[in-house]
């Protein structure tokens, strides 16, 4: 109880966020074994261009631990279209797929062409070429990587989605928070917020057009929803005691919230539109965390009503309350994958917390982190990648892995702390 206790304290209190001039490098250190290998050879011309897309294609796809790239050392050659292909040499190298490309500067613009090669029946899967700025040539790249995804995998990458977080920079009276949105990679972040009072639990709409999160700005705790692209913002819930933990309906209009208007924290159905509340839960426990189902026909949430953090699932139009998650005393701040398949969420093990999987269908779970305490998971719109707030030495970076576990990538940020990542949709 008292643990939820803290919990629910550190989802209201919050913590946040980054300055949006921070550098932040992605440094991929996990392994991909059983994953598709396949070789991104370094675009013609490309030396030239203010970025480097066949490094950030390799990295966008190496991350999600379903693709494992090839060594540019151990490349016989390196063509720039399929008639200079020697497929032979590829096979070789055990490449099962080929990237290839250019990059030719046209005045102000640059032009940039890729096909995406099938190295045993020798022939092209996809090829297409795009005009960009340079200052647009890293989300080009991210295009280009959705494309490679799509027509290995058969469902879109999420590359060009977006990552919305919070830091907190500074000390005392000095301290600011600040709500971030950058690229999915984490590179171009832009603050949208800033306030000498706490930000925390960012979630993007449905539409990737607007964020609700808690703001402590009016000296307690209230939900904002923000249009990303205009900046305009409006208080949606500011009733006496919590309001927090904001989740959006599928459908955009709706928000879960935890609310403890009626003395208890338990969950409620905001309306976005007319602000009429329903009460969803009402227990003698704590109930927070709420996240929508995909179909919006049900709502998974974190309650003690068990003895102890765990998940519970409850339909929108009413029932009983199903627990979700068995293994361990702890489970806590679920989100779930874009096909309802798969649930995330932070769980203690040997006294660490862990971002574990759980699979609905089949009823296992697999640890993925390493711990000791990571928090905040979310889903990438892909459902194989989970963004988290990892804390190692001290010091709260976000950090991505890989669904089965292959791959891991950290965030490297420069001053301030981050936490509470939310990945949009694509």
């Amino acid at each position: 109880m008292k643990r939820l206790q803290r919990l629910l304290l550190a989802v209201i209190l919050g913590f946040a966020a980054t300055q949006a001039q921070a550098q932040i490098t992605v440094d991929i250190t996990g392994g991909a074994l059983g994953a598709l290998p396949i070789a991104v050879v370094p675009f013609e011309g490309g030396d030239a261009a203010p970025e480097d897309i066949a490094g950030i294609v390799r990295e966008d796809l190496t991350r999600t631990g379903l693709f494992e790239a090839v060594p540019r050392e151990d490349f016989l050659a390196r063509p720039a279209r399929m008639e200079d292909v020697n497929f032979r040499n590829w096979r070789v190298i055990g490449a099962d797929n080929l990237l290839v490309g250019s990059v030719e500067r046209n005045g102000g613009q640059y032009q940039v062409r890729f096909e995406l090669l099938d190295v045993y029946a020798g022939s092209r899967m996809v090829g297409k070429r795009y005009t960009a700025s340079g200052s647009d040539l890293r989300r080009l790249a991210h295009t280009i990587a959705n494309e490679v995804f799509r027509a290995l995998i058969g469902r879109g990458g999420g590359f060009n989605s977006r990552l919305a977080y919070v830091r907190a920079a500074g000390a005392g009276d000095a301290r600011q928070f600040r709500l971030v949105v950058a690229q999915a990679d984490g590179h171009h972040p832009q603050t949208i917020v800033t306030s000498s009072e706490p930000l925390l639990s960012p979630a993007w709409g449905p539409k990737g057009e607007r964020i609700a999160y808690v703001s402590f700005e009016a000296g307690r705790s209230e939900i904002v929803v923000q249009n990303v692209g205009t900046g305009q913002r409006r208080t949606v819930a500011q009733f006496k005691g919590i309001n927090g933990a904001p989740a959006w309906s599928p459908d955009g209009s709706r928000l879960a919230v935890t609310l403890s208007r009626g003395g208890n924290p338990d969950i409620y159905i905001l309306d976005i539109d007319s602000g009429e509340t329903r009460q969803f839960t009402s227990h003698w426990a704590i109930d927070t965390e709420p996240v929508w189902a995909p179909d919006g026909k049900s709502v998974l949430f974190t309650s003690d009503r068990a003895g102890g953090p765990q998940i519970f699932r409850k339909g929108v139009r009413g029932g009983d309350a199903e627990r979700l998650t068995w293994d361990g005393d702890y489970n806590a701040s679920a989100d779930i994958s874009p096909d309802g398949r798969l649930l995330t969420m932070v769980h203690r093990r040997n006294g660490q917390f862990r971002i574990a999987v759980k699979n609905l269908e089949t009823d296992t779970t697999r640890v993925l982190s390493q711990g000791p305490l990571d928090e905040s998971p979310t889903f990438a719109p892909n459902g194989v990648m989970i963004a988290y707030t990892r804390t190692h030495g001290g010091t709260p970076t976000i950090a991505t892995i890989s669904v089965h576990g292959r791959a891991e990538a950290n965030l490297i940020q420069g001053n301030g702390d981050v936490r509470e990542p939310a990945w949009s949709p694509e």
